[in-house]
């Protein structure tokens, strides 16, 4: 395609911020708005409404390989986060967590121990996004840890983290573990019981689910004094008070449920897009930089700092392109990436970085059309700039 034609069509590479709705959470959720009932009735509307409550709650468990009474709906990975945190807080002891997760634990462990002395112990990350580990057993030698937080996946970067080696370090210290897997939950395989973690968030929209829906995973083992963040009726074992979101919950299920049925196809034919993607924009603009790209990550997410170029104006430059300028959860925030300062880099570098997100609908054509524009948008911007300098 040649660099100055258009097209009118907008391609959607957010997927980190949030997936595009999936056909059959559509379809769910449409057949449960035409239906009435409380899933906590006792007549026969609520009976249905419960039975789809279930049904998504095996279809999720199912994903992730747990059992569906381990299973808490919650209104999404946030709130799912938060009553983690302060369950395993509950506790007793030390929080840890590390320097790349995202705000709803970041400022959750903060909210949770101001006031006290026993502020959240935050690891620190290596320039690759990844966890130190020697710092991790240093505290955890003091024998005062009560929960270790780590996220399964960036939420920027994508770089994944190896959490055998922290679940086993903090169980033989005595301490929980809690994953916030939002970013990783119908990407790549996810196995609860093999992963032994002690409690898991998601959230549906990252996989094609609505939004205003998410899970805690507790495993059925784990016994916690913990305090409702809502206060009310017994719903989900008085986890989450509130009657609950039946057709947002029925289209958690179905998006869970197709997600699994092409999990690991997906995922190879999404690296391979953004891999294609990543080669194609070094070779139009050498010399941006793909963060955490010497290890793991996941699929369809690439983080690209255009060394002297804002990002801001960048995506402005590229409307038919949508991407990100870091979590959309901080979004208009005035400070840089927490995740890629973390990392090492430059306040300059990271106010010039974008981060791409494909996913399940994302074409070889889709690839084709945002390398050129992304290309020709960083461009307008170094000459506009240069103009001006």
């Amino acid at each position: 395609m040649d660099d100055d034609s258009v097209e009118t069509d907008v391609v959607y590479l957010d997927y980190n911020a949030t997936a595009p709705l999936r056909p059959e959470a559509l379809e769910a959720i449409l057949t449960a708005f035409h239906r009435v009932g409380n899933a906590s009735s006792l007549h026969q509307a609520g009976r249905d409404a419960a039975t789809r409550v279930d049904s998504a709650r095996r279809q999720l468990a199912d994903l992730l390989n747990c059992q569906p009474s381990e299973i808490i709906f919650t209104s999404g990975a946030t709130e799912a986060n938060n009553l983690a945190l302060r369950a395993t807080y509950a506790c007793g002891g030390t929080l840890v967590t590390s320097a790349v997760e995202h705000p709803a634990i970041l400022e959750t462990a903060r909210a949770i121990t101001a006031g006290t002395s026993d502020d959240p112990v935050v690891l620190p990350v290596d320039k690759d996004g990844t966890l130190d580990l020697g710092a991790l057993d240093a505290v955890l030698d003091r024998g005062d840890v009560s929960v270790v937080s780590v996220m399964l996946a960036n939420n920027e970067t994508g770089v994944l983290t190896d959490l055998a080696p922290i679940v086993k370090a903090a169980h033989a210290a005595g301490a929980l573990v809690h994953s916030d897997a939002t970013q990783f939950v119908g990407r790549l395989p996810l196995d609860f019981a093999e992963l032994e973690v002690d409690l898991l968030s998601l959230s549906a929209h990252k996989f094609g689910g609505p939004q205003g829906v998410g899970a805690l995973i507790v495993r059925r083992d784990t016994s916690l004094p913990y305090t409702p963040l809502l206060i009310g009726g017994g719903q989900e074992r008085g986890w989450r008070a509130g009657t609950l979101n039946v057709a947002g919950i029925a289209g958690l299920g179905a998006a869970a449920d197709a997600a699994q049925r092409q999990l690991k196809e997906e995922a190879v034919r999404v690296t391979a897009l953004r891999d294609a993607f990543e080669a194609e924009l070094i070779a139009r603009v050498p010399d941006c930089v793909i963060n955490g790209g010497r290890v793991a990550r996941l699929p369809g997410v690439t983080s690209v700092t255009f060394p002297g170029v804002p990002a801001d104006a960048i995506l402005a430059a590229m409307p038919d392109v949508a991407a990100s300028d870091g979590s959309a959860c901080a979004s208009g925030a005035p400070s840089p990436s927490h995740v890629l300062l973390a990392m090492g880099h430059s306040r300059d570098d990271a106010d010039s970085t974008v981060r791409f997100s494909l996913g399940y609908a994302t074409t070889r054509r889709d690839v084709e059309r945002s390398v050129v524009a992304v290309a020709r948008a960083v461009g307008r911007v170094r000459t506009l700039l240069a103009a001006t300098a």
